[in-house]
């Protein structure tokens, strides 16, 4: 693949972010979705509603924890088994008790949440989500190396296009995962540390 190839194909990729938006309160999702209006908003007022709208497209599930039926708990241990690769927030009403410490979610909010406070941990969320795509794709990119450079010669690698692509595609996660990680808050590196532990 060239250089102008890999660069249209990563512009074609960048689609508009999705935030599915879980409250049973009806204003709740439709105020996120007036705040958060340059990201694709789904509302569910039940965590029931929240798993039928779930599916590989969305980025950040904003949930709240106390819901008739299905409970916000239920739904995020639901998205987990599910094998979603989505950031979760709690954003709710109830206070943090030591239940959380076994609960697999990104951040936690306490109601009542102000848009800047929803807007700025989204974007947090989103560069997390999108430093976790990198990654996989960088080490997905190093084993392919590895293996060609263990299997070709080294005249036969220096001579191919493929080979010379794989390399500079290399290079641009190199510097865009340095980027990333300048732009790190250390909760954001705990975080990473932690995703890349349970992996």
């Amino acid at each position: 693949m060239s250089a102008t190839e890999m660069e249209e194909q990563s512009a074609g990729d960048e689609e508009t972010p999705v935030v599915l938006v879980v409250d049973d309160e009806e204003r709740i999702p439709q105020a996120f979705d007036v705040w958060l209006d340059e990201y694709e908003v789904r509302g569910a007022t039940s965590g029931e509603q929240a798993l039928e709208l779930m599916d590989d497209d969305v980025d950040v599930v904003l949930l709240d924890r106390h819901m008739p039926g299905l409970s916000g708990d239920d739904v995020l241990e639901r998205i987990r088994d599910a094998g979603y690769d989505c950031r979760v927030a709690m954003v709710t009403g109830v206070d943090p008790d030591f239940d959380i410490v076994e609960m697999d979610f990104d951040d936690y909010l306490t109601k009542p949440v102000g848009r800047e406070e929803l807007r700025s941990v989204v974007e947090r969320l989103l560069s997390l989500g999108e430093y976790d795509r990198v990654v996989r794709e960088y080490f997905a990119a190093t084993q392919k190396r590895a293996l060609l450079e263990s299997e070709k010669p080294s005249e036969t690698l220096e001579t191919s296009e493929e080979y010379d692509a794989l390399r500079s595609r290399l290079d641009e996660y190199e510097q865009r995962l340095n980027e990333m990680l300048t732009d790190l808050d250390p909760a954001e590196y705990e975080t990473l540390f932690r995703d890349l532990l349970d992996q």
